[in-house]
């Protein structure tokens, strides 16, 4: 990571009159939650306007959060999300690398002659952005946001709600810290949003004991009726089709982990998840060890992210697409022995 400027982005924040939180499509727990955690820690010292924008809905075990109903999703209310773009003077853009992954919000953003500050934990970021707060040596967006925050030097501005919604991203982009928290300063940040509020055991309640009985029911249908395993090549993925979601009157977030599952798997170093989505094939990838999936993704299909953690699409259809990637297996045999 680059030296990043905190002095010159305290700065663009205090110079701004409207400001803009935006991120990416399909947001999850760290998009939510570094989003939230940076507006109320920006409300606490910012008179003007502070608006919070993402491209389509999120999960709805996340819309407990402090002020989560003041976010503006972009695919429901273009217009005003467009006008809410257009108008800021500093735009934060958080939890992703490349403004193409905001899709609705995306040609908001390429208009905008506002500054952008990018805070991210993706690889190789486009050069989009004015100021790159990047690196992948962190746990998650939120945690970089806390140190954000905290380089204001402002105790203040880490109130319980900001605190709340940082630990939720924190908590979710590494799985209950079971993955991609493998560094001393996310235990210590997470220390010190317990110190401002945060009760843990009741924001992993909040989080994941909130399960409808439908999502439970389709988490048992991917296990028992949608669950291949390769064993040669230590692979095991999942596959859902619009019907099978129907059937369980499937709401935003119902799959939310589901990915991770074969990885429980003994011997199974690759997992995915494919699922028929607005006309085409949304894949979610993990891996345990040293297989790069955000390569794999890049390379076969369009997607990318981290390297045990991707996403990807697929134009083809379902069928086809499984088709597709069984055949690029052997090519990867040596890779996902090890």
């Amino acid at each position: 990571m680059e030296q990043f400027d905190f002095h010159k982005a305290r700065e663009r924040v205090k110079q701004a009159k409207r400001i803009a939180i935006c991120s990416h499509t399909n947001p999850d727990g760290d998009a939510i939650g570094s989003s939230l955690g940076l507006y109320h820690a920006l409300k606490t010292i910012h008179n003007g306007e502070i608006r919070i924008l993402i491209p389509n809905d999120f999960p709805a075990f996340l819309k407990w959060l402090p002020a989560a109903e003041e976010i503006v999703i972009c695919e429901e209310s273009k217009q005003e999300a467009g006008e809410i773009i257009l108008g800021a003077d500093l735009i934060f853009c958080l939890d992703f690398n490349d403004i193409s992954r905001t899709e609705q919000c995306s040609e908001a953003l390429q208009k905008t002659g506002a500054e952008k500050i990018l805070i991210d934990h993706h690889p190789n970021p486009k050069q989009q952005f004015d100021l790159l707060y990047s690196t992948t040596s962190t746990s998650s967006t939120a945690e970089l946001v806390y140190g954000f925050i905290k380089s204001f030097g402002l105790p203040s501005m880490l109130n319980s709600e900001s605190a709340q919604s940082i630990y939720t991203g924190i908590m979710t982009d590494t799985g209950s810290f079971s993955y991609l928290c493998n560094y001393e300063s996310t235990y210590l940040a997470v220390a010190d949003l317990i110190k401002a509020g945060v009760d843990a055991e009741q924001l992993h309640r909040l989080v994941y004991d909130t399960y409808s009985a439908d999502r439970l029911r389709l988490l048992g249908f991917c296990l028992s009726e949608r669950l291949k395993i390769l064993k040669e090549y230590h692979t095991a993925y999942i596959y859902l089709y619009q019907k099978d979601l129907e059937r369980f009157n499937y709401q935003v977030g119902d799959i939310e982990g589901v990915v991770n599952y074969p990885l429980s798997i003994e011997e199974i170093h690759f997992a995915l998840l494919f699922r028929e989505q607005d006309g085409k094939v949304r894949i979610s990838m993990r891996s345990k060890g040293s297989f790069p999936v955000n390569d794999f993704a890049r390379k076969h299909f369009i997607g990318g992210g981290h390297k045990n953690a991707a996403g990807a699409d697929s134009l083809l259809s379902l069928d086809k697409s499984l088709e597709k990637f069984e055949q690029l297996l052997p090519q990867y045999k040596m890779e996902l022995s090890v």
